[in-house]
């Protein structure tokens, strides 16, 4: 097979950043990454890897920094066309955008034509893979499956679970949800570069026989993610109250119907209390933060000091359409500004971790995508860090790649993105 080398500067990771320090990271002013038949063999300078593979094609970057594609932890494709709608709480917002846009999620050609807008605009951002809800509906996940797999994406999702507590039309039952979803791995998972997720919404919408339907599911089908909502806001964790009374907290009404462990992933997890805290840590459930959506929504603050000194998978999610944008550089800017607000300044190799390899981790991929390292598929994008004057002129004034990079991630946007690559071809 041909081997192309891209050349550029670089940036890999031999460990976490929040454990291993900042020394994890590898920074070739001048490196390449050498790409054949889809996956990456080999990172490092540039002028070792030329002269090792003299007949190798070569796609010059300049100065841009090549990247491993990022990878959105928790997002909702349905709500695409609903983004930035004016803020509500949390069941508000629901109740007013998202579940009467839901419902056009039973017509095949809508959900096609959101699926495909809504990849496109992921790829127009740098985002290679996407955990993703869908909605009740079984076409809805055929959609987005069907545009991931033509596109050659690793993608990440299922349909959503919902037997109460939603509108007439987007209510399932606890036989009709596991028969559908059943199917739905058997259609999906493991096709390609796609990972079915079991979905129950959050518990509010489920009930106990729905919950359960879904634990069974996942012990069933232990390859599978499994996910779900956790401790957004304080009315929420009191409906949650309500509704499963017999419950230590939140966590435990999930705990309880066998929706922790490795693979769970749990969105938001704001509001944790210490026993849910540890339980999160000694379950191997893993935490997708979304820093736009807490902000915009007004959910509250995410402890990323607390995940990490406990050693929880984290990754960075948009959740569009409760997030605020489609950008991950904006999702890191505000993750930044959120952990600032609890008295944490995250590094910008901490950041690039968490939108990447934090999010592979957490999703289970990390054997394949979220790190340019040999063996991982080609899954890569090429940042810009002049791409808008003001940046530009701050690029200029940095001392180093670190402070290059913090100006795009507080200021980029798209226009950031100069190239995204699925397994070595452009997007």
């Amino acid at each position: 097979m041909q081997q192309t080398l891209h050349l550029g500067q670089t940036l890999s990771f031999d460990g976490n950043p929040f454990h291993d320090g900042f020394a994890a990271a590898r920074h070739e002013a001048d490196g390449a990454v050498l790409v054949e038949d889809g996956r990456i063999q080999a990172v490092g300078p540039a002028a070792a890897l030329k002269a090792a593979h003299p007949e190798a094609a070569r796609i010059d970057h300049g100065d841009h920094l090549i990247l491993p594609g990022f990878i959105d932890a928790h997002a909702h494709y349905s709500q695409t066309a609903i983004i930035a709608s004016w803020g509500k709480r949390l069941i508000d917002w629901l109740n007013t955008y998202t579940f009467p846009e839901e419902m056009r999620f039973a017509d095949p050609a809508y959900a096609t034509a959101v699926a495909e807008t809504y990849l496109d605009l992921n790829l127009s951002n740098g985002i290679t893979t996407a955990a993703c809800y869908c909605t009740i509906h079984p076409e809805s996940v055929d959609a987005l499956m069907s545009a991931a797999e033509r596109r050659g994406m690793a993608m990440v999702a299922g349909k959503v679970m919902m037997d109460r507590n939603a509108p007439e039309g987007l209510r399932d039952t606890a036989q009709s949800a596991y028969d559908d979803s059943k199917a739905l791995i058997e259609r999906w998972h493991g096709k390609g570069r796609l990972t079915y997720a079991i979905t129950p919404r959050f518990a509010p919408t489920s009930t106990p026989s729905q919950l359960a339907a879904a634990g069974a599911l996942f012990a069933e089908h232990p390859d599978c993610a499994m996910q779900t909502h956790l401790s957004e806001q304080h009315e929420e964790i009191a409906w949650v109250q309500e509704l499963y009374p017999e419950s230590r907290d939140y966590l435990d009404v999930y705990e309880s119907h066998g929706l922790t462990g490795p693979g769970a992933v749990m969105g938001h997890t704001i509001h944790l209390s210490d026993r849910e805290w540890d339980a999160l840590k000694d379950s191997g459930s893993g935490i997708a933060h979304c820093p736009t959506s807490n902000t915009f929504i007004g959910s509250g603050l995410f402890d990323m000091k607390r995940a990490q000194s406990l050693g929880i998978s984290t990754g960075l999610a948009t959740d569009v359409g409760g997030g605020s944008s489609f950008s991950m550089l904006r999702t890191m800017a505000t993750a930044y500004e959120v952990s600032q607000l609890r008295g944490t300044a995250l590094h910008p190799a901490e950041l690039v971790w968490l939108a990447t390899a934090g999010s592979a981790e957490v999703l289970r991929l990390e054997h394949d995508i979220g790190r340019l390292a040999p063996g991982q598929m080609a899954d890569m994008i090429t940042l810009d860090l002049a791409s808008t004057p003001v940046i530009a002129q701050r690029m200029g004034r940095a001392s180093d790649i670190w402070e290059a990079l913090f100006a795009t991630i507080m200021l980029g946007d798209d226009r950031a993105i100069a190239k995204t690559y699925i397994a070595g071809a452009p997007a």
